[in-house]
């Protein structure tokens, strides 16, 4: 462990451990809560004790802990193929690494909510996906089906022909109809967060700006680049160029090619407030992921 490991260890914890100092009874000076934890793991401690399982006198849970970039992933398999055992996997690592969300596909979504049940991991689903070419009720049929099965955050793929065909006014209709089914929810449960997949790969940078600001209009929570299954994936540019356009209003998630540390560090840098990956174990462990999404 290197001094900047170090410090980065103290200072989270000190940041949850810290209270306001009782007024000293005693002339000997108290330690300030951050010094006596630099002391502990300057002294060779690489494990802390955290009382976990009472949130309610803690305040949080072990992955309050967890470093900040895999809170801004999402643990994604997407790929058709993809079986039940290996979404106990995904789900399973996700709650070892404490990811953001696992992004699943909608058949998924209920055995996802089950093994995550009581975690700080989120449910995600795809809506519309991956073209975007559903017909808008189906859209919200597919939202409130999920959201029973226990998703609470949609990526919903925008009608890319339609916006291509500068349809606007029926671009944004589409999106504000999973928004709606999303809000009705968030009345009675937690707040669903809608995440509007561009794809950024088929459009100039005009319509991704439009498609933004359409996004923005109908009351999204995320504008995202890319489904992961068109012909390109998340670039610098574009992340960076939707940041602009949305400021921080929004959150922006880069997904598509992101398969390491650096690729993600990257894309938070020029904007990304979450990431979309496959590769999530790579990325925080430092390696170099396979595969396209």
């Amino acid at each position: 462990m290197d001094s900047a490991q170090r410090e980065e260890i103290v200072e989270r914890l000190a940041a949850r451990y810290s209270t306001p100092a009782a007024k000293p009874s005693v002339v000997a000076p108290i330690p300030h809560p951050e010094d006596a934890l630099r002391q502990i793991v300057e002294a060779g401690a690489s494990r802390f004790g955290v009382r976990a399982d009472r949130p309610e006198q803690n305040g949080f849970d072990a992955c309050a802990l967890a470093p900040p970039l895999a809170r801004l992933i999402d643990h994604t398999a997407l790929k058709p193929e993809t079986t039940e055992d290996e979404i106990r996997k995904l789900c399973d690592e996700a709650r070892k690494f404490c990811f953001a969300s696992v992004c699943v596909n909608p058949v998924h979504v209920r055995l996802a909510s089950e093994l995550l049940s009581g975690s700080s991991v989120r449910v995600c689903t795809v809506i519309g996906f991956p073209l975007g070419a559903n017909r808008p009720e189906t859209k919200q049929a597919e939202a409130r089906a999920a959201i029973d099965d226990g998703a609470v955050e949609l990526d919903m793929v925008l009608s890319i022909g339609l916006l291509r065909s500068e349809r606007f006014e029926l671009v944004e209709k589409d999106i504000a109809g999973v928004v709606a089914e999303a809000r009705r929810a968030s009345r009675t449960g937690p707040r669903i967060l809608v995440k509007v997949i561009l794809e950024t790969a088929l459009l100039d940078d005009d319509q991704k700006v439009i498609a933004c600001v359409l996004a923005q209009n109908a009351g999204a929570d995320f504008v995202k680049t890319s489904t992961g299954f068109s012909k390109g994936g998340a670039t610098v540019a574009d992340v960076a160029l939707m940041r602009r356009v949305v400021g921080q209003s929004m959150g922006v998630k880069a997904s598509g090619g992101v398969r390491s540390k650096q690729d993600a560090e990257t894309m938070i840098r020029h904007g990304a407030s979450r990431i979309g990956a496959s590769a999530s174990v790579e990325i925080v462990k430092g390696l170099v992921g396979k595969g396209t999404y």
